[in-house]
């Protein structure tokens, strides 16, 4: 079966591996040039790294991850700790992989340097589907083509083949911009930060940070609200002293990082709500292109990562099923679990950004009774019900039945 992946992103590079582990034969296309140093640290989480060992990245992944010891929740003014969750070996031990925080092209470098590299193609900007009975024709902008048994849509919230197959949408804006850098361990050195993400809570907005690219920087990531933006993107240049004004009042660390960082870009937060389907004939979506998520769960990339693995599960089972149906079942399994992290990640934004008051304070008192550092599998049934999920043991066939997912919220 030949498959097209649009988009060379983590999501579509990793469902490249997938599917070539199922014997489908897999070309990635990518819209940039060349690849390169874009985006920033992202949290891989237990449901992911299983799929990554499963596709021999282990060694790899060791080399360039961090392995946290825990995640802590800390009020912005005076940095009192309001909760702690083990991460570390306890990770390994109620889930059965390790969490890792990583940064984003050090990841991609290792998942795209698995696929051979003639079936990676730079430089191709999809502009067209064409459906035909037993194939998917693939346009480009130039005017070049290619033919496909199925085409994956892994493009990004501005995905081409989305608006090929559903029409033209406009992502919507979460009234949320975030500041992103890296700052390199030693500049840092004094403000004693140990190995594990942390996230500052406040009124209008929350810090995070934690260390990347096998601890030689500190990641972090600095999210304010606005009112209106216009522009979706990695690399849009912001400003130190900007950002710094909004943290006002905020504890001293912060600004320490902040003074500490060469380049600070700024990146507005969109989503979309779920779609009414990821699927139509022989062409269907993954990851960003048709469940975007806002980074309050930390599930982005780990989500369109089991996309990936669900839907080679789902190919290999053609000619059982057709490749219309196969579709169908993958978008069946993965749309559920998709569009309630999707809801989660879109509460905590709300969660996070209380100002003090009443409402401040319930929080805060739920959230104390994890202050002492429990483990996750023990005070969080959302997060446990993220990390325990194993993509490889969905059941894919025509008999398979569809899953509701129950509403969960973090504290509870």
């Amino acid at each position: 079966m030949r498959v097209a992946v649009i988009g060379g992103g983590i999501g579509g590079c990793s469902a490249a591996l997938a599917l070539q582990r199922v014997g489908c034969i897999v070309d990635v296309y990518e819209q940039v040039p060349v690849k390169g140093e874009v985006g920033a640290g992202i949290q891989i989480s237990p449901n992911a790294s299983r799929l990554l060992n499963v596709y021999g990245l282990a060694q790899q992944l060791e080399a360039i991850a961090v392995r946290p010891s825990m995640t802590e929740a800390r009020r912005w003014d005076d940095g009192r700790i309001l909760s702690r969750e083990q991460l570390g070996p306890a990770m390994e031990r109620d889930f059965g992989a390790p969490y890792y925080h990583v940064h984003r092209a050090d990841l991609l470098n290792i998942i795209s340097g698995a696929i051979p590299q003639h079936c990676l193609h730079m430089g191709r900007r999809c502009i067209g589907l064409v459906q035909h009975d037993d194939r998917v024709e693939v346009m480009f902008e130039g005017g070049s083509t290619v033919e496909a048994d199925v085409v994956v849509g892994a493009d990004g919230i501005h995905s081409a083949v989305r608006r090929e197959l559903f029409g033209a949408e406009q992502p919507r804006f979460s009234g949320n911009v975030a500041y992103r850098g890296v700052v390199p361990v030693e500049r840092i050195a004094d403000l004693g930060i140990e190995r594990k993400s942390t996230n500052w809570m406040g009124p209008g907005g929350h810090f995070v940070h934690y260390f990347v690219s096998g601890g030689r920087y500190l990641n972090f990531v600095a999210v304010v609200e606005q009112a209106a933006w216009q522009r979706e993107s990695w690399n849009d240049r912001g400003d130190v002293a900007e950002a710094q004004q909004y943290y006002e009042g905020w504890h001293p660390q912060l600004h320490a990082i902040l003074r500490a960082v060469d380049d600070i870009y700024k990146w507005a937060l969109f989503d979309r709500d779920p779609l009414p389907s990821w699927t139509l004939g022989r062409a269907t979506l993954l990851g960003d292109a048709c469940h975007p998520m806002l980074p309050y769960m930390a599930q982005g990339a780990a989500q369109a990562i089991e996309d990936g693995a669900v839907l080679a599960a789902c190919l290999s089972s053609v000619p059982d099923l057709s490749v219309e149906d196969a579709l169908k079942r993958y978008e069946a399994i993965r749309k559920p679990r998709a569009s309630e992290i999707q809801a989660l990640a879109r509460r905590n934004a709300q969660t996070f950004h209380l100002h003090d008051g009443p409402e401040q304070q319930a929080r805060d008192g739920r959230m104390a009774a994890h202050a002492g550092g429990r483990d996750v599998a023990a005070v969080s049934p959302a997060r446990s019900m993220i990390f325990a999920y194993d993509a490889m043991q969905e059941q894919v066939g025509p008999a398979a039945g569809d899953v509701t997912p129950k509403r969960m919220d973090l504290w509870t």
